[in-house]
């Protein structure tokens, strides 16, 4: 059985990895608009497009997907307003993959690293900082930041032309990283093809992205949306990887992004295998990631996660509370539309000053997102953490700046910190 790893545009109806028509589905999140179509004050009467959102899991290779392709130009567009080197805790945990990569493999001082979707550059700055060569490649206009800050960025949608446009300009890499970008692409069989003929021989690509049993675990529904087509499994990366001659010889696990999955695949056969991949697999194994229930399970604690958010918000604002959002991360959009949190209930998100994102609105519902000086004149009585997977270091550091108001975790299931 083969797949089209290189999707069209609309509707997928076979599994994005494999092939398989064996695809079960697990939640309907409705229609909803790409998450980060953030919308400027003019565009509020203007229409607004939206697509089907859905879950669903391959029974053959175990790939968590959605199963709608939205063009990659409406989804990752020149002013997408997203930037990983302002929040600390992110840069912290994306330096880590050259710490993590570099550990294991002792590629010589000056090797080429190169960074798929690299956006401001943080994780080429950690190479950087340790003697590589870097090139990244971002398709924004945040590519400008990027090379401001002195990580040489080239401006584009990574392919194989782009590909041997590189190699050429600038010799064979020794490290390719896609990092929370491989699950994105629809072109993954264009972008994998790219990176082997980019990396040099033994070569390694090294790629983070959402987890699929963090997933279930946390019951974090927000984490779906139009730009992660796909939700790894071990399994499923090892199927995927052994169509284009690359060996999977470690895997991690780390924390960014609410649980996500790193993984070392080599160029070529016979390449040492770390026992973290059995030992992984059989995580897998007694998870029930290979069956349905654990699925089944998952959905009952997400829409039980919903209903118990809305009914605090609604409570609340009966007995005439405030309650506002914290972080607009794109997960924020799934959860806000999917639990209908409009701005009569919410009526304004805050980001904190240096955010890309003040002044605009959230797809859908349209909630402002102000600076968050407003938060801490007003002190609501809730403040719903959006991104709540980040909650303890943002929670203390809003305490130190003097947010009074009870936060609010909506997951995996929600409570109240008052302190």
């Amino acid at each position: 059985m083969s797949a089209n790893h290189d999707l069209p545009v609309g509707k997928i109806d076979c599994c994005q990895v494999c092939g398989s028509k064996k695809l079960y589905k697990i939640l309907d999140l409705g229609h909803q608009p790409p998450c980060d179509s953030l919308r400027w004050p003019r565009q509020l009467d203007e229409p607004e497009t939206i697509y089907p959102l859905r879950f669903l899991v391959c029974e053959s290779c175990s790939l968590g997907q959605i199963d709608y392709a939205v063009a990659a130009e409406e989804l990752f567009f020149p002013d997408y307003p997203y930037r990983s080197g302002i929040t600390a805790t992110l840069v912290e945990k994306l330096s880590r993959t050259a710490v993590s990569t570099l550990s294991r493999f002792a590629f010589p001082s000056g090797s080429l690293v190169l960074d798929i979707g690299s956006n401001d550059g943080t994780v080429l700055k950690a190479f950087q900082e340790r003697g590589m060569r870097v090139l990244g490649i971002e398709a924004t206009n945040i590519a400008k930041i990027a090379n401001e800050s002195g990580v040489e960025t080239l401006q584009a949608f990574f392919n194989e032309d782009v590909a041997t446009q590189i190699r050429t300009t600038h010799g064979p890499a020794s490290v390719v990283a896609a990092t929370n970008v491989f699950a994105h692409i629809a072109s993954l069989g264009s972008i994998i093809r790219g990176v082997s003929h980019l990396l040099e021989d033994g070569g390694v690509f090294v790629t983070e992205s959402h987890y699929v049993l963090d997933l279930l675990e946390t019951s974090q529904y927000d984490s779906i949306y139009h730009e992660h087509l796909r939700y790894y499994s071990l399994k499923s990366l090892i199927a995927l990887f052994k169509q284009y001659d690359f060996t999977v010889c470690d895997v991690e696990r780390i924390d960014n992004y609410g649980g996500s999955i790193r993984v070392f695949a080599r160029k070529g056969q016979g390449h040492q295998v770390a026992p973290s991949i059995a030992e992984l697999l059989a995580v897998e194994e007694q998870a029930g990631l290979y069956g349905r229930e654990v699925y089944d399970d998952f959905a009952a604690k997400v829409l039980k996660a919903r209903q118990d958010l809305l009914a605090l918000v609604l409570e609340a604002k009966k007995s005439g509370k405030t309650v506002i959002g914290i972080g607009c991360p794109g997960r924020a959009s799934t959860l806000m539309n999917f639990t209908g949190l409009a701005p009569d209930l919410i009526p304004y998100i805050a980001e904190q000053s240096t955010s890309l994102k003040l002044g605009l609105f959230l797809p859908g519902l349209h909630v402002p997102i102000v600076d968050e000086k407003r938060m801490f004149e007003e002190q609501p009585d809730y403040a719903i953490m959006l991104s709540w997977h980040y909650a303890e270091p943002i929670i203390r550091k809003l305490r130190e700046k003097g947010l009074k108001s009870k936060i609010v975790i909506p997951l995996p299931e929600v409570k109240i910190y008052e302190d």
